[in-house]
């Protein structure tokens, strides 16, 4: 027997089905399959090689990655993977979830929706997978002292560099949950405070979220994230009521930080794959003044502010 061929055969052993209680409406096994196997398959075409270190080859016809490709990143079989998008039925293990949410770099909603799915407990419940290789960490770094942060559609902020990190708030400090400049900008005392015009900087960014939502009305962790708002702040109740949608545009930002002074930056953006996945946000400074601060601002952060 093969390496492989163990957790398949372990994969395939089927479940024996149990009678719902009486009067309890009966699970419905093949649609929660079924829609399991489109969700790995909608997470596994997001991902480009590159974004996980694998080279693209010259003849990639699939989007994303191939099933082979996923399997061999989560270390189980690639006959299991493929019965599994194609909602066989057979028992998947917490252990076995766990690896294929790592393969595919699944945020905390998306596990808990894999998980979901299959009916399992996580036994590793709030992790999350950023995707960003130590390479792209270490292009952050080099950038300094000019700000880099990778971001997602989301507003999520998934990696940063130093100065970047200690820009509009101390990100160090911030726990995993919080780091979205959605939720900061309407909730974050910090940053609020260093945001020259706040009312045009939140507008503009909520009206940019309404208008890339509109690919994932039904993915959790956007439903979640507008939730959680709504139940923070009344400014974007009532913004996120006006339905406004702008396209992304490059602007200066200007930024009253109290250690080193106003900074005006402009913001450029270098998709990390295929748009709208994660981009790569850096700040140039406008002006000489600007480029001084910032140096400053770098310097500050080597010796820990």
């Amino acid at each position: 027997m093969t390496a492989d061929a163990a957790p398949i055969q372990a994969a395939t052993r089927p479940v024996a089905a149990e009678a719902p209680p009486y009067g309890a409406a009966p699970r419905d096994d093949g649609a929660r399959r079924a829609e399991l196997a489109a969700f790995l398959r909608s997470r596994r075409e997001r991902i480009t090689p590159e974004q996980v270190g694998l080279p693209r080859g010259a003849r990639r016809r699939t989007p994303g990655l191939r099933r082979e490709e996923v399997a061999h990143l989560g270390a189980v079989g690639v006959t299991w993977y493929t019965w599994l998008e194609q909602a066989r039925d057979i028992h998947v293990s917490p252990q076995v979830l766990d690896a294929v949410a790592r393969a595919l770099l699944l945020d905390r909603a998306e596990r808990s929706h894999l998980f979901a799915l299959a009916g399992a407990v996580d036994p590793l419940p709030g992790t999350e997978f950023t995707g960003v290789p130590k390479a792209l960490r270490q292009v952050l770094d080099q950038l300094a002292p000019f700000p880099a942060v990778v971001q997602n559609s989301r507003f999520d902020v998934l990696a940063y560099n130093s100065t970047y990190g200690q820009l509009m708030c101390d990100f160090d400090a911030l726990p995993e949950e919080d780091r979205n400049c959605m939720w900061l900008a309407f909730t974050n005392a910090e940053w609020r405070a260093r945001t020259v015009d706040l009312e045009a900087s939140k507008r503009v960014m909520a009206a940019k979220f309404r208008a890339a939502m509109a690919e994932h009305v039904a993915e959790p962790a956007w439903k979640a994230l507008v939730a959680r708002l709504t139940e923070a702040s009344a400014e974007f109740r009532e913004m996120w009521a006006e339905h406004e949608v702008v396209r992304p545009v490059s602007a200066v930002k200007v930024i009253r930080h109290p250690q080193v002074g106003i900074l005006q930056l402009s913001s450029s953006s270098l998709w990390t794959g295929p748009s709208p996945g994660p981009k790569v946000l850096t700040y140039a400074p406008v002006d000489e003044t600007s480029q001084e601060r910032l140096e400053q601002l770098e310097k500050l952060t080597r010796v820990g502010g």
